[in-house]
């Protein structure tokens, strides 16, 4: 795929692409390059909308996985075979991105290449801590509305990578901060809950 084309052009060719299923692996071929950002980003957005467990769950530790290849300076992410060459549906795929695309084009509107080396190769194995840490976020998240920060942070930085936008993912690390904030708020409430219980 062009490395011109903005995030909504890139996951609506991906839509596009032939086959009534897409495999994971073809997938991960048509980004290239830009597959970190585009997973990063694939991941953050079922977090956007309150969703139930185990959702929040396996998004995250998918997440930390990606994110541990980045700060190891892999140029490209590595998935296991199992996972490369299983499909989704092309109807489910072209739907997800249908609901996804008012939202990013709408931010493509104020995105543009700025501060350029946050979203440089030097500052992957960095973004790769942060999203580490986000991930780590959503894998305690209080279930339902508890990622929605964090979804929107880790969609955030991933948009600013692929956009080349370093402000964007300076806004994506701010909302970050606030979801972790909520959700230590949260585990510190259990485990106070319990302490009461049990003590």
């Amino acid at each position: 795929m062009s490395s011109s084309l903005r995030t909504s052009g890139l996951l609506t060719a991906l839509a596009g692409l032939p086959g009534e299923r897409l495999a994971v692996g073809t997938i991960m071929a048509a980004l290239q390059d830009r597959a970190y950002a585009l997973l990063v980003v694939l991941l953050g957005l079922p977090n956007c909308l309150p969703m139930p467990p185990p959702i929040p769950l396996v998004c995250g530790f998918v997440l930390a996985f990606v994110a541990l290849q980045m700060l190891m300076g892999r140029r490209i992410p590595w998935l296991p075979q199992a996972l490369l060459k299983r499909s989704i549906g092309k109807p489910e795929l072209s739907r997800a991105i249908g609901r996804a695309l008012p939202a990013l084009t709408w931010l493509e509107r104020f995105s543009k290449p700025r501060l350029t080396m946050l979203g440089g190769s030097y500052a992957v194995p960095i973004l790769g801590l942060v999203i580490l840490v986000l991930a780590l976020g959503l894998i305690v998240a209080a279930p339902f509305i508890g990622q929605i920060p964090l979804g929107l942070a880790v969609c955030l930085v991933g948009l600013g990578l692929v956009e080349r936008d370093g402000v964007l993912i300076i806004v994506g690390a701010v909302f970050g901060a606030a979801g972790l904030l909520l959700s230590a708020g949260f585990a510190y409430a259990i485990f106070s809950g319990i302490q009461e219980l049990f003590f």
